[in-house]
């Protein structure tokens, strides 16, 4: 439909329900000669008239009772449709689906859920978790959660918690056993929970930070997951280093 067929219609629906051009006119923000002249082209290309005119009253003949039913409630569901989208500038509401890191999931943004949800009734977040690097664009994300140094260079990024550390850790069921490492290289003799990460195309290598120096270690052990928590229950239950 062009652009003008439906302002005319509008129009026509205007005039038909006030019963009046100069009520419909005033509605509407036109003149009432303008309106009268919308309203006589668009029963020139029906062919048909519209509306019954008298010096005191307005009223709507059969065939624009018959395009009233018809094309009405249409019109109506699409002022709803945007009275609703204009009401969304004075709240939040929505969904918004977020992908992110299994630590990023669980200390940072579900305290700061617990705060958003309640606050806002009508907003909906969807949190996936997920290790590998996820094209946020492509998979319809809103925002996408890393840790910084994974972060690619053209994406826009802020900063939403603070540094990590990481640091070697075991069940005290654990070092009853054995004696705790005292250096990187001491994990080559212990039983270590490994943890197999997408991104980096097979099992995580371990950290490890002196001044400027790094240093990565290929550790062994009889359990390897693909979780932060699976790795966390194992630890606890003496199963090995994480």
């Amino acid at each position: 439909m062009r652009r003008e067929n439906a302002n005319d219609l509008l129009a026509f629906l205007a005039v038909a329900r006030e019963r009046s051009f100069t009520k419909a006119a005033a509605r509407l923000g036109v003149s009432q000669s303008a309106l009268s002249h919308t309203i006589r082209g668009l029963e020139a290309r029906l062919g048909l008239r519209l509306l019954s005119r008298t010096t005191r009253s307005v009223a709507p003949t059969q065939a624009g009772e018959r395009l009233i039913v018809s094309i009405g409630p249409h019109f109506d569901e699409i002022e709803t449709e945007v009275a609703a989208l204009t009401a969304l500038r004075d709240k939040p509401a929505g969904t918004i689906r977020i992908t992110a890191g299994e630590h990023a999931a669980y200390t940072v943004l579900a305290p700061a859920l617990s705060k958003l949800l309640p606050a806002y009734p009508d907003v909906k977040v969807e949190v996936i978790v997920d290790y590998g690097f996820t094209d946020i664009v492509a998979e319809r994300y809103d925002a996408g959660v890393r840790i910084g140094e994974d972060v690619a260079k053209d994406m826009v990024a802020v900063r939403i918690g603070p540094d990590m550390r990481m640091a070697v850790v075991a069940a005290p069921s654990y070092f009853a056993q054995r004696s705790p490492p005292k250096k990187p290289q001491d994990l080559t003799a212990h039983n270590c929970i490994n943890l197999r990460m997408p991104t980096y195309g097979g099992l995580y290598a371990w950290e490890f930070g002196k001044g400027k120096r790094e240093l990565r270690v290929r550790v062994d052990g009889q359990l390897i997951v693909n979780t932060i928590r699976q790795r966390v229950d194992a630890t606890l239950a003496g199963l090995g280093l994480a």
